[in-house]
């Protein structure tokens, strides 16, 4: 599922909401069939949890919470420790360094998708999966596939309904600041962690909004969508076969999508599980590219192998 802070901050045309909110609806309907027992969530971050006085390329939370940004909800998620903890451990031993944090804070990349598919932040059990996809440097696309391969494996192995999803916008370039870039507070910022006052909260979310607006129509030279790009990595999801992602290079993948199409990352990772754990097939997909988002915006939606053959 693809999020977005403008998703119900802003006035968007009705025929745009309304799609969108069919998308949404039939996304829920899937969860609902499904009754997971488990949600594994793999999700990037803009600032708000992870910063460069220590910026991991991934890390699993063993207790977390949210922070309440862009109107989404603040407050602990349910995590269960003893799962999280098995799936820090399997995934060390599959021979990647993975951190792990016990107050580990999660945005409205993770929030939002939970509240659109659940209804709530703490209604289902999850284990959130932070994948850094805005902080340069970022490592190679493969390791994100061996992440994702790892966690499948050891998923696998039980005998609950784990449900995995994955967080992130296709192409999309917002105004989101750079190390190399940023200077005075907002350097601070995104460098220790400080928390936003109300001031600096107010004045970003205003900017996204003017952002996104201006986007749409025209007036505010963000880097334009890539469909194409974006359909050919739906394409190339169906398949299951992930390896020739580890040929996407990230100033490819920052050249056809943008500086924030790194957050396919975390599509790469929850697809790489499932192929890990016996394979998939895709059973619906919905793609819009949307100015007012800022975002090429996707849902999609797979089970295992061994499910789609049982129907």
């Amino acid at each position: 599922m693809s999020h977005s802070p403008l998703l119900d901050l802003s006035e968007h045309p009705a025929e745009l909401t309304a799609d969108v909110e069919k998308a949404l609806a039939r996304a829920r309907s899937f969860v609902q069939e499904f009754e997971p027992d488990l949600v594994v969530l793999f999700t990037p971050d803009h600032y708000n949890g992870f910063f460069y006085r220590l910026m991991p390329p991934f890390c699993i939370g063993l207790q977390a919470s949210g922070v309440g940004d862009y109107g989404t909800a603040a407050g602990p998620l349910d995590v269960p420790r003893n799962i999280a903890e098995g799936l820090a451990e399997a995934v060390l031993d599959a021979g990647l360094d993975l951190p792990v944090s016990v107050q580990m804070e999660v945005d409205h990349g993770a929030v939002q998708p939970l509240e659109k598919l659940f209804g709530g932040i703490n209604a289902v059990p999850v284990v959130p999966v932070f994948i850094n996809s805005v902080a340069a440097p970022l490592g190679p696309m493969r390791r994100i596939r061996l992440l994702g391969e790892a966690i499948g494996r050891h998923l696998a192995g039980r005998s609950d309904r784990v449900l995995l999803l994955g967080s992130g916008g296709l192409s999309h370039d917002p105004p989101v600041p750079t190390l190399a870039a940023a200077a005075g507070p907002v350097a601070e910022r995104i460098v220790t962690g400080r928390p936003a006052t109300a001031d600096e909260r107010a004045a970003r979310q205003k900017a996204v909004i003017e952002a996104g607006a201006g986007f749409a129509e025209g007036t505010v030279p963000l880097r334009p969508l890539n469909p194409t790009w974006d359909q050919a990595f739906l394409d190339l999801l169906e398949t299951g076969e992930l390896a020739p992602l580890d040929d996407w290079s990230n100033a490819w993948v920052e050249q056809q999508g943008g500086g924030s199409a790194h957050e396919v990352r975390t599509w790469v990772a929850a697809h790489a599980a499932m192929a890990a754990s016996g394979g998939y097939e895709t059973t619906w997909r919905y793609y819009r590219p949307i100015p007012e988002y800022i975002a090429g915006f996707a849902l999609t939606t797979a089970v295992a192998r061994t499910v789609a053959g049982a129907q």
